[in-house]
């Protein structure tokens, strides 16, 4: 899944869909896809991530306590 960094507005490829999903975890594993050479793996916030449309992520995958 791609989701786009709101500060600088590369795509994100998320690597692990699990953590993305996981309201009480703040941090997903993923990769910028920006430029000719993929770089290494590391880790972003959930809150520094939207959808590519700029669509805020669901509260349900951000917020432990939501209750829907």
């Amino acid at each position: 899944m791609f989701l786009k960094e709101q500060k600088s507005g590369d795509l994100v490829e998320v690597l692990d869909l699990e953590s993305l999903f996981d309201p009480n975890r703040d941090r997903v594993h993923g990769r910028f896809h920006a430029g000719e050479e993929m770089p290494d793996p590391s880790d972003f916030a959930k809150p520094d991530l939207a959808f590519p449309s700029g669509e805020a992520l669901p509260r349900c995958w951000t917020d432990p306590h939501y209750r829907a």
